[in-house]
């Protein structure tokens, strides 16, 4: 059990996370082991992300304190928080994945928070939004249907040359 002065450092500190934050995501980490746990670690941090396990209670005490109107208390299993700089579609495409992989160890998404918007994305959404290609590849596919009738005009112009050449 924690002393009243361990939890105000736990909800200063998360309170702070919070603020720096753009986006939290819940996680579901049921029966999962300390590998695991570390591997998530491993695989957000380079993509301005943390992960932190914090009592629900005191999460919910943060989120207040903080003007966030959401109670993590609803969520009946343990919790993880995904504190993130980026914007939620660079964070939910490698959770997603991570948590697919992981799937049969109970790991789930629960949902996410936009601070910015001010809204709660629940899993069904934040899991559309991580299944969804990465931007550069969307741009890509963009160019590629513009890039694809000039190119076939252009054919169609060389090929016609050839044809006027050929008489």
């Amino acid at each position: 059990m924690k002393t009243r002065d361990q939890k105000k450092v736990i909800i200063a500190e998360t309170q702070d996370m919070i603020k720096n934050s753009k986006n939290m995501m819940f996680v579901n980490f049921t029966g999962t082991g300390v590998e695991d746990i570390k591997e998530l670690k491993k695989t957000l941090r380079p993509l301005g992300s943390t992960v932190r396990v914090v009592n629900k209670k005191l999460l919910r005490v943060s989120l207040e304190k903080s003007g966030v109107d959401f109670n993590p208390e609803q969520f009946e299993t343990q919790l993880a928080t995904i504190f993130s700089t980026a914007d939620i579609s660079d964070i939910a495409g490698p959770v997603y994945k991570f948590f697919k992989s992981k799937e049969k160890k109970g790991f789930d998404i629960y949902g996410a928070y936009d601070m910015d918007g001010k809204m709660f994305m629940d899993a069904t959404m934040t899991k559309q939004v991580g299944q969804l290609p990465s931007r550069e590849v969307l741009l890509s596919q963009v160019v590629g249907v513009l890039a694809a009738p000039i190119s076939m005009f252009l054919y169609i112009l060389t090929e016609r040359g050839k044809m006027v050449e050929a008489k």
